[in-house]
């Protein structure tokens, strides 16, 4: 298959989603955030993501036809039911209200329980960077890491996203994960039937492995040891804790159709500078983005993502081969 154009993608995508189970509007929200990673580059939270998200379809693990529904507990708060569906669906119901609320207290925060799988987390973040807020995201994900010394899995690989509009540009979005690498490139690198490199994760014995499927089932390397761990328990009070979802060590997979659902949380937080009384916002982070772009071999965290992007808009993406081969289309 040639390469698809974004919105041909999309549609693409969106169709194996509705002949699978899902509503249209749950299908188009998936496809939405699939093709946008796959755009950036994130291929380990794009198209490769489609097997084990018809998996969990199949077996009832994920609600295709669920329905998001947000309450407002007090001013400024939105609190998200994902209702055990797709996580999408309920961070795009998050993008359509935070606006009005960040707009009247300068500040908003929205929960998400009963959730799922968030992907590329940075690209919510960017929405409402571009209304003009720095917005912070945190998700919790299934067991993967162990606390610093330990040997089993407590914490998620728990990613932590933020954004912030710069006038006259894209926002600056920065996207990580806490262990070294995200771990939906070791389970891309599985399907692929290839070798991760040494460092990324331990095998069940506590030992380095370079086999994807021993990565999996073993635990992945905090990204700055102790520290990302460290951080990874602060993302499980944010993201688990406070939105009464389950805990990294109590989810269910992502990767599998097996289990009860993950109803894993997400928190996202938004700012509105003009909130704060300065004024001087605007200034300071242009001021800030010049001091690293005028430094040779330096760049904003996330220009990858523009040049990719832009990349994907003007050539389109392909449907990886291992997808085709489903037999899905």
């Amino acid at each position: 298959m040639s390469a698809m154009s974004l919105d041909e993608a999309t549609a693409w995508v969106t169709a194996v989603f509705m002949r699978h189970g899902c509503s249209a509007q749950n299908a188009l929200s998936v496809a939405r955030a699939l093709v946008a990673a796959e755009a950036d580059g994130l291929k380990g939270h794009g198209l490769s993501r489609i097997p084990t998200y018809l998996q969990m379809l199949r077996s009832g693990k994920i609600s295709g036809v669920a329905r998001p529904v947000s309450a407002r507990p007090r001013p400024g708060v939105l609190a998200i039911d994902a209702a055990f569906g797709f996580a999408y669906p309920a961070i795009d119901l998050a993008v359509a209200e935070m606006p009005g609320l960040v707009s009247e207290q300068g500040i908003a925060v929205a929960s998400i329980y009963r959730s799922n799988h968030c992907g590329a987390a940075g690209l919510p973040c960017e929405a409402l960077a571009r209304r003009g807020f720095v917005v912070l995201l945190f998700a919790n994900t299934p067991g993967a890491m162990a606390p610093w010394g330990g040997r089993e899995p407590v914490f998620g690989t728990n990613p932590i996203a933020f954004a912030a509009p710069i006038d006259g540009r894209d926002p600056v979005v920065v996207d990580l994960a806490l262990s070294k690498v995200a771990r939906g490139l070791i389970a891309a690198a599985k399907q692929r039937g290839e070798t991760i490199p040494e460092g990324w994760a331990l095998d069940t014995d506590g030992k380095p492995t370079t086999d994807p499927a021993s990565a999996l089932r073993g635990t992945m390397i905090p990204l700055g040891d102790g520290k990302g761990a460290a951080l990874a328990f602060m993302v499980e009070i944010l993201a688990a804790c406070l939105p009464g979802a389950n805990l990294a060590f109590e989810a269910s997979s992502f990767l599998d159709g097996e289990g009860s659902p993950p109803a894993t949380g997400q928190l996202m937080l938004a700012i509105d500078p003009a909130a704060l009384g300065r004024g001087r916002f605007n200034e300071r982070i242009a001021t800030l983005a010049a001091a690293v772009e005028r430094q040779s071999g330096a760049r904003l965290p996330g220009a990858r993502r523009v040049v990719s992007r832009a990349r994907a808009g003007q050539g389109g993406i392909a449907i990886p081969p291992e997808i085709r081969a489903l037999g899905i289309a």
